[in-house]
């Protein structure tokens, strides 16, 4: 696919594709604006080259109607205050006011388009609004790493109608990343996959085992593994349909030598809650009105003799319910080895980006992702429905 820095868009109409799904406060204060301080340098180069730039984004879900909490607003003048430029800030993303905006930008010029998401038809990859978006721009880019496994109009039809479609920066970067950790990584490769529950990630592990040397299981998600293999787990969540599932994940990395780590203690609490009672079980004396919230002391030193030769090493998803202050400590201690290893690591997923930050560790990260759906989409081996259309948008340019 194309990237941003092997076309000409000196003074050309950049409309760029970006996530800027930021969480706010009840107030519509910024809470957290690292997404858009990671398409930073995509905006920045476009307008070094005094392109006229057209920001389009969507923010939470409105469903096709316009409310003024998911405005885009408090993001444009946000981008103003780290631009040190003024950004103008459109009342929609389509239509005739924003057609005239757009005319009279001078090169250099930053138009912010509102909320994509207040049309319904940006989630119905609606044919008809991509070519609406297509036709204020000279060049499309793509650059919503987090977005770009959604077949939305923004991100796939939108390229079959602009004159040239483009992946940006951030997009690139991911990208790039990804595939040096897969295709060719330095070994031992470690995945670290936590989380809720294993038929969010099933096909992640089952196209790990053909690429990792290690599996870590943390998270509930450990909690279908451990009773498929035989171990009473209380009052936990756990995925009864899928323990054949799990008992064949773990039988196959076996045949395949890939060395698979459970959980070998727990920290257990008589009901979901962060002042609850806990303790410290071994998981074969989980009590049966209790449930796991964290793996154990002892199984996070399991853990980091694991890590210790690690030379490349993925992580998604958190060792147990670490936004409660008594159940974090499993994701933290695991969190520590990883950035004490010489090895590569590249972090995905919402909760582990609010981990690593809460952590204040974050910048011992090799990469961190911008984007959970998207990076667990390539974990599965599957490609990016939005890099697909910028391929097929080359594709078409070379006929």
């Amino acid at each position: 696919m194309l990237n941003l820095d092997n076309i000409d868009i000196q003074g050309k109409k950049c409309l760029i594709r970006v996530d800027f799904n930021v969480p706010m406060d009840k107030k519509g204060n910024i809470t957290d604006d690292n997404r858009i301080l990671a398409a930073l340098p995509t905006i920045k180069y476009a307008l070094k080259k005094d392109a006229k730039v057209i920001i389009i984004s969507h923010m939470g879900r409105p469903k096709g109607r316009k409310i003024s909490e998911f405005s885009l607003a408090p993001v444009a003048d946000r981008l103003s205050e780290l631009l040190k430029k003024p950004v103008t800030m459109a009342n929609n993303c389509i239509g005739e006011e924003v057609n005239a905006l757009v005319s009279k930008m001078s090169n250099g010029d930053i138009i912010m388009l509102e909320n994509l998401r207040f049309h319904k038809e940006e989630q119905e990859n609606d044919d008809s609004f991509a070519k609406k978006l297509a036709s204020l721009c000279d060049i499309y880019i793509n650059d919503a790493f987090a977005v770009a496994h959604r077949a939305n109009a923004s991100v796939t039809a939108i390229t079959r109608y602009a004159p040239l479609s483009a992946a940006g920066f951030l997009l690139k970067n991911e990208l790039d990343y990804f595939h040096k950790v897969m295709n060719n990584p330095a070994r031992p490769l470690v995945a670290i996959i936590g989380g809720a529950k294993v038929s969010s990630k099933l096909q992640t592990l089952k196209n790990m085992l053909h690429h990792v040397d290690k599996i870590i299981i943390g998270g509930a998600m450990a909690n279908t593994f451990l009773k498929s293999m035989g171990n009473k787990t209380g009052k936990s969540l756990t995925e009864d349909d899928l323990l054949n599932e799990a008992l064949d994940l773990i039988k196959t990395a076996e045949k395949k030598g890939v060395k698979f780590y459970l959980p070998i203690d727990a920290v257990v609490a008589d009901r979901f809650d962060a002042k609850a009672d806990n303790k410290i079980v071994s998981v074969s004396e989980i009590p049966s009105e209790w449930m796991i919230m964290d793996i154990g002391p002892t199984t996070a030193l399991l853990y980091g003799d694991a890590l210790k030769d690690a030379r490349t090493i993925i992580w998604n998803g958190p060792m147990g319910v670490f936004e409660m202050d008594a159940f974090g400590h499993g994701t933290m201690a695991v969190l520590d080895k990883v950035v004490n290893t010489d090895a590569l690591t590249i972090v995905g997923g919402g909760d582990m980006d609010l981990a690593l930050h809460q952590s204040g560790k974050s910048h011992k990260i090799t990469y961190i992702s911008t984007g959970g759906g998207a990076f667990l989409t390539l974990l599965e081996g599957k490609t990016l429905a939005g890099v697909a259309a910028l391929d097929e948008s080359e594709k078409k340019l070379e006929r």
